[in-house]
């Protein structure tokens, strides 16, 4: 067999794997195959890693990752690329396992892959250097708890997080505290909200509460994450700060 006959077979033999593992959400380049080429959203991940990808450090040489909701394996793959030590991606959809594990396998990458939801990251009994927690949040019917188990659990050092928003995208100057007859504030365009979706939005039953802006950036200061950068409407940065004294440590999982 020549070679280019032999490339011709190990092309359409990839070809082949993506087909029998879709669909994909993440459209990833593999073997020179993508695998989502008409997403919806586009060229995603991709176009939305392009945003922000220079608020990370450019090399994590001797540092620790958690993908949380790793889907596909998008930003796990890029953390290996940028040297990361050891990257663990998590997601509770055997699924997406299945597809990171075949790109990954591709690439000639090493990835630590657990099918886990977010409420089970106790178990991995450790921390990490930079936890991601991107698209899942607002696929969640306890959104709060999650991030405290984060912050309790796996958050180490860097938060990566993002979350789809709707509402207003101001931030209300507000009191710390407010009398019980005061029903006004509630009222204001930016209060901090998160709108609940009982049925379906975008065609999707698990898409449950979508905060605004200042609901996200108060959920985040209220789990003990201080905000460092904001690149995109979505996005940011944080580092693991001390939580309000108020705030009680979630239970074990």
């Amino acid at each position: 067999m020549t070679a280019a006959v032999a490339g011709v077979d190990e092309k359409s033999e990839i070809r082949r794997r993506i087909e029998e593992l879709g669909p994909w959400f993440h459209n990833m380049r593999i073997g020179g195959i993508e695998t989502a080429p008409d997403h919806f959203l586009g060229n995603y991940p991709a176009c939305k890693w392009q945003t922000f990808a220079e608020v990370l450090p450019k090399d994590l040489t001797d540092r620790t990752v958690l993908d949380i909701g790793c889907n596909a394996g998008f930003y796990s793959l890029e953390m290996k690329r940028r040297n990361a030590a050891h990257v663990v991606g998590i997601d509770h959809d055997p699924h997406y396992l299945r597809q990171a594990a075949f790109a990954a396998e591709q690439e000639g990458i090493d990835l630590e892959l657990h099918r886990m939801s977010v409420y089970d990251v106790a178990k991995l009994k450790r921390k990490f250097d930079l936890v991601i927690f991107t698209g899942v949040l607002y696929h969640l019917r306890h959104p709060l708890l999650a991030l405290d188990m984060i912050y309790e659990h796996v958050a180490g050092d860097l938060l990566l997080f993002q979350s789809m928003q709707r509402g207003s995208n101001d931030i209300p100057v507000l009191e710390r505290d407010y009398p019980f007859e005061n029903e006004d504030v509630f009222d204001r365009y930016a209060y901090p909200k998160l709108h609940f979706v009982e049925d379906h939005y975008c065609g999707d039953p698990t898409n449950w509460f979508i905060p605004n802006r200042a609901a996200v950036e108060a959920m985040l200061r209220s789990a003990g994450f201080a905000i460092k950068a904001h690149p995109e409407r979505e996005v940011y940065l944080c580092r693991r700060a001390e939580r309000p004294e108020s705030v009680e440590p979630p239970p074990c999982g």
